[in-house]
């Protein structure tokens, strides 16, 4: 049985500013370990740390091997926002220098959401409770 299940995100190179600007977007989050390579060539990046985003946890990576793959919309964190303005400043923050996979509208299921892929790949829907 598992004892603990948390997301893996891997980037090549920019994990640490990643796991930083999530952290710094979401309220209740914080960084929990980050340990880095201390030699050759992905020295300085992020060997594994661990952070929470709003009480989910998750872990990143900076690979040292290069990869033909990258983070797919398929798989997304999704964010439930308790107001508008929460949901607005997600959506324009993650937005940027991102791609929009769905404008923020009511698409019946959801007065307002929104799906963004953000400018680290990472995907996101981002729903008004």
């Amino acid at each position: 049985m598992a004892t603990q299940v948390r997301t893996h995100l891997m980037f090549e190179g920019c994990a640490e500013e990643a796991m930083k600007f999530y952290v710094g977007l979401i309220p209740g989050s914080k960084i929990h370990s980050a340990e880095h390579y201390a030699e050759g060539p992905s020295k300085g990046k992020l060997k594994l740390a661990s952070f929470s985003l709003g009480g989910a946890e998750f872990l990143c990576i900076d690979s040292p091997a290069k990869h033909q793959f990258g983070f797919t919309p398929a798989m997304s964190i999704f964010v439930d926002c308790a107001t508008v303005d929460e949901l607005d400043h997600l959506y324009a923050t993650l937005a940027d220098r991102g791609q929009v996979f769905m404008p923020l509208a009511n698409y019946g299921f959801s007065t307002k959401f929104g799906w963004v892929g953000d400018r680290f790949g990472v995907s996101w829907q981002l729903n008004l409770r």
